[in-house]
């Protein structure tokens, strides 16, 4: 008899699901909606809550603290947390990609000191990558780190550094090594954010949102104990990261939860409104399926450019829905106004959808490169 193919949750899964749908919407109550909660909803006092349910670290190693439960289940979890807008920021890029990032590449020492903080909320991190002069190639990247004797001296700046002014470690990609190609000599480093020489400057962006900061390095001076991984060869390292980073559920429901708000709002008996409605939720359909793909390891590698691509394409969708249907309403709540004001960066972030599609043509689909001016 042919196995068959079952696409539905378990029972024990959707059983997650409802409860990760109360602690949101208890979140939401007691500390506020957040558009784009990931990455605008920060607070130390619900990172420790998620901690304390057991959904940091869900899928890591036990040996490192995790519970080695599904893949799919952390995107459960996470969909239910951004599409109500509870607050996850201060626990989502080390649950994200700096913890499997340490347990991938980094000594038992590191593992040890880190990890089990990241495990209980204690901790936040940033990501040092984005440079004024290094957007989406990060190739092109000049901050240095020096190795002098057992420390590293590094100087540069970052920029788009999301939290990295209440950020306890920035997770920071350097260049320790200008010979050969620009991809070669790439490291990557763990650099406390207390050390002295850094200064960071939040940047205040349109929606009055702070998260995206500058961060300046001046001869700050860095153990060399705190180097992940291989010296001068951390480019796939850091590749492999945006996997994390560009294939999850972030990607998609960021603004679900305006989604729902307009939706209630609409006419139905408008065939347009019955249409576009349609559309949308096809969308969120291919959008999880592509997400699933790339959670349960069946995407090819580097598809995660185009999961990123259509996912942040249809919230863009998304907003214009929600700007149409709501109106001159949308400027007299200020979340809304904030979601619509920000959705711009949705095909941004994380690299834009014209790199993604180069991405996808060059490394996975083998066409030829893109003639270089």
């Amino acid at each position: 008899m042919t196995d068959i193919l079952e696409f539905t949750f378990t029972a024990e899964q959707q059983q997650l699901r409802e409860q990760a749908r109360e602690v949101a919407h208890k979140g939401v109550e007691k500390h506020g909606r957040f558009n784009d909660s990931w990455i605008n909803g920060f607070s130390k006092e619900f990172a420790q809550t998620m901690a304390e349910n057991g959904w940091i670290g869900m899928g890591w190693p036990k040996e490192h603290g995790g519970q080695e439960r599904p893949p799919i289940e952390r995107v459960i979890v996470a969909e239910e947390m951004i599409a109500a807008g509870a607050p996850i920021a201060a626990m989502w890029f080390a649950d994200r990609q700096m913890g499997p990032t340490v347990i991938t590449y980094g000594t038992d020492d590191q593992k040890a000191e880190y990890l089990p903080k990241m495990l209980t909320g204690e901790t936040t991190w940033c990501i040092g990558m984005s440079e004024p002069d290094s957007g989406s190639d990060l190739a092109s990247l000049s901050t240095s780190a020096e190795r002098d004797g057992n420390i590293f001296r590094i100087n540069g700046q970052k920029i788009w550094t999301s939290f990295g002014d209440v950020a306890d470690y920035c997770y920071l990609i350097c260049r320790t090594n200008s010979e050969g190609p620009p991809h070669r000599g790439i490291s990557e480093i763990i650099v406390p954010m207390n050390l002295p020489g850094i200064e960071v400057r939040p940047i205040t962006d349109m929606t009055l949102n702070r998260h995206f900061c500058e961060v300046y390095f001046n001869n700050v001076e860095v153990p060399v104990e705190n180097l992940v991984g291989q010296e001068g060869a951390a480019f796939k390292q850091t590749m492999k990261q945006l996997e994390h980073e560009r294939g999850g559920i972030d990607r998609l429901v960021s603004n679900k939860a305006l989604y729902d708000e307009a939706k209630k709002c609409a006419n139905l008996s408008d065939p347009l409104n019955r249409q576009e409605i349609s559309k949308i939720e096809t969308g969120y359909h291919i959008g999880r399926l592509l997400v699933y793909r790339e959670t349960l390891q069946q995407a090819p590698s580097g598809f995660s450019a185009a999961t990123k691509c259509f996912c942040t394409e249809h919230e863009w969708n998304v907003a214009q829905f929600v700007n149409r249907i709501l109106g001159p309403k949308a400027l007299l709540d200020n979340q809304v106004t904030k979601g619509l004001a920000y959705a711009p960066a949705y095909t941004i972030m994380g690299g834009t959808s014209n790199v993604m599609r180069n991405i996808l043509g060059e490394r996975v689909l083998g066409l030829d490169r893109e003639p270089r001016g």
